[in-house]
């Protein structure tokens, strides 16, 4: 029988094997150190001057004597509120409301400084996030965060506000149709407000006036879920008076309203109901100040 004869690897064999190892080494610790490309981030736009905030409003406005703030007419009167097959959201229903006043943007971190200074307001410095956004100049004009629903409440007592109801809310957002967003049936894209991530931060107040409401109200989609006076019922839309809804009397989570710049495009919705601790701040939590006419 033939017998089988190994054949022995040559010098040369065994070399261009080590050189092919080593290279192979060498790439995947390459690869595993380089750093992944960040996402590069759109420019956002900048905020607006008084009298083209003001051009967008389609009822009165007025500006606050306490801080300065424009507030923005809501006409009494009937509007739909919430979305049949949202589940936090329906049925929905016709709500009548009283006139009232609501603030045209998100209350400010230069804003809310100014409630500090006059001992009214207290802000909590938790973190070096905290610290930047509160503290630093470039951020004046952004919508103050890291708010607890008490630290809202106690801000717009000073201004001579209150925060609105979860419906005068929805009703300044979306007006007298069933529109799902403030500017309208169109989806939620650049330009129109601040969200999905797309600024990778909260930009300054009213810098949207392509997504103003139909009354003139900015920012009501996106750049910071915005605290109401509301507590949290999940049922409460098939409970809820017909008139001037004031909202469960008690709860354990109050409602957010709005959606935020982390917020995905269904989130930003005006019907969109969050429920969360009232006594937790964060990154995403703003609001805004409504009145009696």
């Amino acid at each position: 029988m033939t017998g089988y004869k190994k054949q022995k690897s040559s010098p040369k064999n065994l070399g261009m094997y080590l050189i092919a190892g080593v290279l192979a080494i060498l790439l995947s610790a390459c690869s595993a150190a380089a750093p992944t490309p960040e996402k590069s981030k759109a420019t956002p736009p900048a905020p607006l001057e008084a009298s083209a905030a003001q051009a967008l409003v389609h009822t009165a406005s007025r500006v606050s004597p306490a801080d300065g703030m424009r507030l923005v007419q809501v006409p009494a009167g009937e509007f739909d509120m919430g979305q049949e097959g949202e589940d936090r959201s329906s049925p929905q229903h016709r709500v009548y409301l009283d006139e009232y006043w609501i603030d045209q943007t998100e209350v400010t971190n230069a804003l809310y400084a100014a409630c500090v200074q006059a001992g009214a307001c207290e802000f909590r410095v938790r973190d070096s996030a905290t610290a930047l956004h509160y503290n630093d100049p470039a951020f004046a004009k952004h919508p103050v965060v890291y708010i607890s629903w008490q630290d809202a409440a106690d801000y717009c007592q000073w201004a001579g506000r209150r925060l609105p109801t979860e419906a005068e809310w929805e009703k300044a957002a979306r007006g007298g149709d069933r529109r799902l967003f403030p500017w309208g049936e169109a989806l939620p894209g650049p330009g129109l407000l601040n969200f999905n991530g797309l600024y990778g931060d909260t930009t300054p107040a009213g810098s949207f006036p392509a997504g103003a409401s139909p009354y003139g109200v900015l920012d009501v989609a996106g750049n910071v879920r915005e605290w109401v006076a509301d507590w949290f019922m999940i049922a409460y839309y098939r409970l809820s008076p017909a008139s001037n809804p004031p909202g469960p009397p008690s709860g354990e989570k109050r409602v957010l309203r709005g959606g935020a710049f982390d917020d995905p495009p269904h989130s930003v919705r005006v019907t969109t109901r969050f429920a969360h601790d009232p006594t937790s701040p964060g990154l995403n939590r703003g609001f805004r100040c409504a009145s009696a006419p």
